[in-house]
């Protein structure tokens, strides 16, 4: 039996007047979702575990069977992990974004205009993280280079009695309620003003104001936590695992985990990522015996935090004709038994632009043992009305290898 877990990051939504009172699963065309879904088993998953907050690190370790309760640190761990970076058991790990502010006087009256400063490319961030670890980086902290605006600072040997507000949560509000607190608050409140003075007058940002992109103008801290361990995929699950993501910290769960990760050249998480590349990558997984693929997609998220109804009804379609038809072509050419698994995370609100601890829709086919579901729309509606619920997110792909669909 072959496994294909599709993670469509944020996908889940509540119905917005711009889609004509539905979601975007509901107004998507996606004949491949909505074809499994005829013969699958479908229901709600609460994914957010009680006492947890919806979001990717939350969801998504939830769903490859890691109780975040027990085993997260932080965001920023994981990201640091994918990265490669050593950390020391009393390092900390911090979550830091290149975004953009406007030009109040004073730091704290500033608003968050763009929290991924224009999807900033990543050679220009490496750019800029390289010149504020040379600036403000030293022997207690040092700033290391992700993708695009996401990218970790790591302070040797500190404390992490911290409070911080992710920036997608406050998207054209003042910063100033938002700022860090707790243990180091001055210092990293004051990093994060002077980083503004320095990267403002920075030559990438210069010529990025040239071409009407908006400037990474300042860091933001978030996310923070000490190192993170997981016992291995397989021991956990008794089944082989890879991961196919352009997301870090989607990364770090799996190098944490001991999955086999795989690289796709143009994988970028947004609308311009490399589909067919990331499909290709899940079917090279399998090919490679692997026993379990996952293939996880950001579009949808960003599209959400970016209040994008339209462009979140288009990831949704590009991951159905473009990535999950070219797997189900190869699954259903072996002639083998397969199983899929189709679930968000968390849902992205376009309403709010940020994520919630709602359940979402889920769907579960097995293609030795098809199930007359009466339903043709894979969407939060159809899955709500089929009176199946999935209480512990944790549990579930457990029962998704033993080939059970609810609990």
């Amino acid at each position: 039996m072959r496994y294909l877990v599709l993670l469509i990051d944020g996908m889940a939504d509540l119905p917005v007047p711009e889609l004509g009172g539905r979601t975007p699963l509901q107004a998507a065309h996606k004949p491949c979702m909505d074809g499994l879904a005829r013969s699958s088993v479908l229901g709600v998953l609460h994914v957010t575990p009680d006492g947890c907050k919806g979001g990717s690190e939350i969801g998504n370790l939830a769903v490859l069977g890691y109780d975040p309760r027990v085993y997260l640190t932080g965001r920023a761990p994981l990201e640091a992990a994918s990265m490669g970076i050593d950390m020391a058991e009393d390092d900390l790990a911090v979550r830091c974004n290149l975004v953009t502010l406007s030009d109040a006087p004073r730091y704290e009256d500033k608003v968050m205009l763009d929290y991924s400063s224009s999807e900033i490319s990543t050679p220009e961030a490496a750019e800029l993280i390289a010149a504020v670890n040379e600036k403000f980086g030293g022997d207690s902290r040092r700033f290391y280079a992700g993708i695009s605006y996401k990218h970790c600072l790591i302070l040797r040997h500190a404390p992490d009695a911290m409070s911080f507000t992710p920036p997608h949560n406050i998207a054209g509000k003042p910063i100033g309620r938002y700022l860090p607190q707790g243990d180091m608050h001055e210092e990293l409140i004051s990093l994060m003003r002077d980083s503004y003075k320095f990267l403002s007058a920075h030559p990438v940002n210069k010529a990025r104001e040239a071409r009407g992109l908006n400037p990474a103008n300042s860091l933001w801290f978030w996310g923070h936590g000490r190192r993170m361990s997981l016992p291995a995929f397989k021991t956990r699950h008794g089944v082989s695992g890879g991961v196919v993501t352009a997301v870090d910290l989607i990364k770090g769960i799996a190098r944490c985990a001991d999955m086999k990760i795989y690289e796709v050249e143009g994988a970028t998480g947004n609308l311009d990522t490399n589909f067919e590349g990331k499909a290709d990558a899940a079917v090279q997984g399998f090919k490679d015996g692997l026993d379990l693929m996952y293939l996880h997609f950001e579009a949808p998220d960003e599209c959400g935090h970016q209040k994008d109804a339209q462009g979140k009804v288009r990831s949704g379609e590009l991951i159905d004709s473009r990535a999950l038809s070219r797997v189900l072509d190869y699954l259903n050419g072996t002639g083998e038994p397969y199983s899929v698994l189709v679930t968000p995370d968390h849902p992205t609100l376009l309403s709010t632009g940020g994520h919630s601890s709602l359940d979402v829709p889920y769907m579960i086919y097995r293609s030795d043992a098809p199930v007359d579901s009466g339903i043709d729309c894979y969407c939060e509606k159809t899955c709500s009305e089929t009176g199946v619920y999935f209480k512990d997110s944790c549990r579930l792909l457990d029962a998704f290898i033993a080939g059970r669909a609810a609990e």
